[in-house]
């Protein structure tokens, strides 16, 4: 292994609906070329966008309901339930809406709810969309989001404010590293357990963190302040998984060295 400081998994989580409630997971396992299990399975569709579930293609996230411009959707507590896929929606520990979204009517149940609800913010009645095994993540590839921590500090010093970590919707929150060393892992492979990550991206952040994740108020500017202090707007990494095993917290995290030929 390289002289890169030891890490460990402070955190891991996964995004059922995108733009809705983070879950956080004990452990998950990692197959080649997934994200984890049942991340940003789903989307809702802010009106028609030509999705085609049958033939499913990447579309930007402006074409869903997404936190960089619909805030209000961090107010409403989600869970997904892998056995049912029934989603449950909370607001104020009260369940305002609950539906299957393998079934036409559980999906209508929700379309609904968010159709009354965000009706000031929609371009045309809203779609829970499933593509199957389709991921709807920002980038036009299955990957996994790694945040350090000590990065997120950084930035806490940056805007002067405390600073949620799960604003920046990552799957795995890293700790151990110095800050911003994760710039310097492009290309790089990380080993967890017998998984394997090569790092293809780092991760560009817009308006979408500025969102607190507890009361859904937009009350920082992270964005802008990363770019006065570090030249870009860039928090994070994304990594493929080109070797299957299981990660949990508490998980050391190493990066290897390339392997002689």
């Amino acid at each position: 292994m390289s002289q890169t400081p030891p890490a460990r998994i402070a955190g891991l989580y996964r995004y059922p609906v995108k733009g809705l409630t983070p879950e956080p997971l004990q452990r998950a396992p990692l197959r080649v070329g997934q994200t984890l299990p049942a991340d940003r399975r789903y989307a809702l569709e802010n009106g028609p966008s030509g999705f085609d579930p049958a033939a499913p293609v990447w579309k930007p996230k402006t074409a869903y309901l997404m936190l960089m411009r619909n805030e209000r959707l961090a107010g409403f507590k989600t869970i997904f339930d892998d056995a049912t896929n029934i989603l449950t929606i909370r607001k104020d520990g009260a369940i305002v809406a609950q539906g299957d979204l393998e079934s036409p009517d559980g999906r209508a149940a929700i379309e609904r709810f968010f159709a009354g609800e965000f009706a000031a913010e929609l371009r045309g009645p809203p779609k829970l969309l499933s593509g199957g095994g389709y991921a709807f993540t920002d980038l036009a590839r299955k990957v996994v989001s790694i945040i350090n921590l000590a990065s997120i500090a950084e930035i806490e010093t940056l805007v002067g404010a405390p600073v949620h970590p799960l604003r920046f919707r990552a799957n795995v929150y890293v700790t151990g590293w110095p800050a911003w060393h994760e710039t310097s892992l492009m290309g790089e492979t990380l080993r967890i357990g017998s998984a394997r990550l090569k790092v293809v991206k780092t991760t560009t952040r817009c308006a979408a963190v500025n969102v607190d994740p507890d009361t859904a108020a937009r009350d920082l500017d992270i964005p802008p302040a990363l770019m006065t202090r570090r030249g870009n707007n860039e928090c994070g990494i994304y990594a493929e998984v080109i070797e299957a095993g299981d990660i949990a917290v508490g998980d050391e995290l190493a990066v290897e060295q390339p392997r002689l030929v």
